[in-house]
């Protein structure tokens, strides 16, 4: 990852954690953990629709094509939901650790504006952990891996166990979406 800037500091005491026996391979694909998520459900009518692939070590590759439901100004994508994009790519790192986690904190620097009909490549590492905090950067390129940098983010996860999301996400949501299928599942 080119761009190690952060907008916090990693710890003095955090490390580079392994890769999960269980992760995805590179070059695998990232599934979804739940069909109707707005970044990486397939059946979310005007979601992100994520394609992401586990890369070496602890990176992921993810691309998006900006359409018109993802506007904020005229022709151009909303910057939130750049913000969504970039998060959704970096939550996904989790998946390489083989424990959930959620958005403790993101951090986006916003470079060149992102026109609708762009495609967005963005590639996410993970640079250290401590305890449960998982500390990533991401970088956002414009219709290509070597395109002009669009999006640039540092993020901070915080690893939860299954629990979190049974306490607090919407029980009838999380019922309609399991019962007998593998509609949802706790990322990773």
């Amino acid at each position: 990852m080119s761009i190690k800037t952060l907008a916090f500091a990693i710890p003095e005491g955090a490390s580079i954690p392994e890769r999960a026996p269980q992760a995805p391979q590179m070059g695998e694909s990232i599934p979804s953990h739940f069909k109707s998520c707005f970044g990486c459900g397939e059946e979310h009518e005007t979601g992100l629709h994520m394609q992401m692939t586990a890369g070496v070590g602890l990176t992921i590759k993810g691309t998006f094509t900006v359409t018109s439901h993802h506007q904020g100004a005229p022709g151009l994508a909303h910057g939130g939901l750049l913000s969504a994009a970039i998060d959704e790519v970096l939550g996904s790192l989790n998946w390489l650790l083989g424990d959930p986690a959620v958005t403790g904190r993101l951090e986006c620097e916003f470079r060149t504006p992102v026109p609708v009909g762009s495609i967005l490549h963005i590639q996410a590492e993970i640079l250290g952990k401590e305890r449960r905090k998982v500390y990533a950067v991401a970088t956002a390129r414009l219709n290509s891996q070597d395109g002009p940098i669009a999006v640039v983010a540092s993020a901070i996860f915080i690893q939860v166990t299954a629990e979190h999301f049974r306490r607090n996400g919407d029980r009838s949501a999380m019922k309609a979406a399991m019962p007998g299928s593998s509609d949802f599942e706790v990322n990773p």
